[in-house]
């Protein structure tokens, strides 16, 4: 399209089943945030509207888990969501809610408008349902074999495994995660959204209207979507907790989350122009407007050919000029997970690392998952930020102000002759702005984050070879232009870094007592951004070095959940074959207590126990030691296997057994009286 009058960008909608995590940072809300930032800089006018989707199974089957009801999850995690973002920087417009009335009323308004004009198929189909739970499974409650992959954990609608989205009805094996029981076929009635009606359009308007501005990605798995033929896909579904469908007959369904929750960015402009006294439809209804979804690649089939094909059919609405989907992110070589609380959750790292928001949008940015899935490890964390925004922007910034400050007392030295690398330096700066805006409007986010570190690389590189310091005790007028040079491209990286780090650009505008109005094109085309004589502040911090046990902390935290987990998952050993009472009564187990212990030499794993059984003292070997230190145990009461056949391990005799369990962290644990007994007391 030609220059757009507006922007309305929308982030796609979190669930409010729980927090949000880097995975959903990563992948939709800070490039979007970058985005916006960066076109209020242009001086765009710039709609960012976003908000909790709080509809849906997770949010019914949350509540189940938690034994609450589903309003107050959402409310709860609503809450959480929203705080977080807000001290993350991420700068909504607005920040709405589907379970508000305003979205409620557009819905139905949408929905009912589709069914007057005859948009919709209705159908008696016959869905999965549980009759010991007396409903229909909506697809979260039904896990099966996907029948593309093979993963035996797929859900009704998408397989996580491979991303293919699916009819709950296709799943091979089927059972209900609420009982557990395999679900049975029943009719009901729902109406679909027919979208094989729209394929003709869809594969012209994308396939063809956008293949040269669409990310591969994107492009490609909306034409595998086409190629294999759309159909009618349902919009309503039977549950309690929705959007009621506004039509007769339709007691105890409600619109189907898919459909509500893209509607959610039109209801969120009409609060937010209600709120400010404005006119919400230009940025919905005007041709002059660009719309784009930030979204991730597990919603490129809700975005690119669902929602397109409802606002195609409601007629009233503009189409999303670009959606610029990433794909996904994983952690320390893992999948991200909700449910298996695989994540770096927002609101914890907000608190682990206060003050510390940027160095993770930092990260995020520069291992953006935008051709392909990244990974995000604490190590490389703590490297971008030791060794990039410390090392390189923070370095630079610190010597020019501290230099500016014990030099001239902060004040900016006028500039005298320039010489041709000074001339250099300061035309490759006014070259920054063009290249960094760029790599934005292409949505190569990951780029432009590197471009704007080479700006602090050209700074530093700027002041090694002038240095200054050396330079003063020489030639003082000289140094006034290296310092006015030097401190010209500060002022552009205030400007330029804020749509990537927000909070050090305020703390560096702060710090060069920075003119507020000063803008992106500012940097190319104003011949001098300080003044000479303006003065500046004195330093501070930008960035601090974030040490290893700050980072080993968080390691930790990842290892115990993944230790919970394979817990959780731990298969039972079956029972062993039946046995006669006259076998048990063979076995002599007593009590005993551990009075001596040591390291079977050579050994990682044996240690070598003297146990007082009441009928003797024994030798004992047990495979401990990478569980217990011997100096530990001395005194701990045990369960001992005395009338075990003794046998030889590494050259020490042992005469018995001590019986062990696993706690459920997977340590090991003594199987021990629950209260002090005499050596030898017998089990049975």
């Amino acid at each position: 399209m030609n220059t757009p009058k507006r922007y309305t960008i929308t982030a796609a909608l979190p669930y409010t089943n729980g927090p949000v995590h880097i995975g959903h940072l990563a992948g939709v809300y800070v490039p979007a945030d970058i985005y916006a930032r960066y076109l209020r800089q242009k001086g765009e006018d710039v709609l960012f509207v976003c908000g909790s989707d709080e509809h849906g199974v997770p949010i019914t089957i949350k509540a189940k888990k938690e034994g609450i009801t589903p309003q107050q999850v959402v409310d709860k995690y609503n809450n959480i969501i929203k705080t977080s973002f807000s001290d993350f920087g991420i700068s909504f417009d607005n920040y709405s809610r589907t379970s508000a009335k305003v979205h409620h009323d557009t819905a139905s308004d949408f929905f009912t408008k589709l069914y007057n004009d005859g948009e919709f198929i209705e159908e008696v189909t016959e869905q999965l349902y549980d009759a010991e739970a007396n409903q229909y499974l909506a697809d979260r409650f039904v896990v099966g074999t996907c029948p593309k992959c093979g993963n035996e954990e797929s859900y009704g609608d998408q397989c996580e495994n491979c991303g293919t989205t699916h009819n709950a009805t296709d799943l091979i094996n089927p059972k209900s995660s609420i009982t557990g029981n395999v679900p049975s076929l029943k009719e009901t009635k729902h109406w679909f959204l027919p979208l094989d009606k729209h394929e003709a359009f869809l594969k012209e308007w994308i396939l063809e209207g956008h293949k040269n501005d669409w990310k591969p990605n994107v492009l490609g798995q909306v034409k595998s979507w086409i190629d294999d033929g759309l159909r009618p896909r349902a919009v309503t579904r039977d549950l309690d907790w929705g959007i009621p469908v506004p039509v007769k007959g339709a007691d105890g369904k409600v619109l189907y989350v898919w459909f509500d929750a893209p509607i959610g960015y039109i209801s969120a402009t009409k609060e937010w122009a209600a709120q400010n006294n404005t006119n919400w439809e230009p940025y919905w209804k005007d041709e002059n407007t660009k719309l784009v979804h930030f979204i991730g690649k597990d919603n490129i089939v809700f975005h690119c050919i669902i929602f397109p094909a409802m606002l195609k059919a409601h007629g009233d609405y503009i189409l999303p000029e670009n959606v610029p989907a990433n794909e996904f992110l994983n952690l320390e070589g893992n999948k991200l997970s909700t449910s298996k609380n695989w994540a770096v959750w927002l609101h914890e790292y907000l608190q682990d690392f206060p003050e510390k928001q940027d160095v993770l949008r930092y990260a995020l940015t520069a291992t953006a998952p935008e051709t392909k899935d990244n990974d995000f490890t604490w190590k490389d964390f703590q490297a971008r930020n030791n060794n990039e925004l410390v090392a390189i922007f923070g370095n630079f910034i610190n010597r020019v102000i501290v230099l500016t400050n014990k030099y001239y007392g902060g004040q900016v030295p006028p500039a005298g002759k320039f010489s041709e690398v000074d001339e250099e330096t300061l035309a490759s700066l006014k070259e920054f702005p063009n290249t960094i805006s760029r790599s934005i409007e292409r949505y190569r986010f990951r780029e432009a984050s590197q471009e704007l570190l080479s700006l602090a690389r050209l700074g530093n590189k700027y002041l090694a070879d002038e240095e200054p310091w050396k330079v003063i005790k020489l030639d003082e007028e000289r140094v006034k232009t290296i310092m006015n040079v030097a401190l010209q491209i500060a002022a552009g990286l205030a400007v330029l870094c804020e749509p990537f780090l927000p909070f050090t650009s305020v703390k560096l505008k702060n710090m060069l007592n920075l003119d507020e109005n000063l803008t992106w094109n500012d940097i190319s085309s104003k011949e001098v951004l300080l003044s000479a004589d303006h003065q500046i502040n004195k330093a501070e911090l930008l960035f601090a070095k974030i040490e290893d046990k700050e980072i080993e902390a968080q390691l930790e935290k990842l290892q115990a959940t993944k230790t919970a987990n394979e817990q959780a998952n731990k298969v039972l050993e079956p029972q062993k074959e039946t046995i006669e009472f006259d076998d048990f009564t063979k076995l002599d187990m007593r009590i005993g207590t551990i009075i001596e212990a040591t390291k079977v030499p050579k050994t990682k794993k044996l240690l070598q126990l003297k146990v007082d059984v009441g009928i003797d003292v024994r030798t004992i070997v047990s495979g401990i030691a990478e569980s217990f230190k011997p100096e530990d145990i001395i005194g701990q009461q045990v369960t001992v296997l005395c009338n075990l056949a003794p046998r030889k391990l590494r050259g020490v005799e042992s005469q018995g057994m001590i019986l062990m369990t696993d706690t459920p962290e997977g340590k090991l644990a003594f199987v021990e009286p629950s209260e002090k007994i005499e050596n030898g007391g017998q089990v049975s």
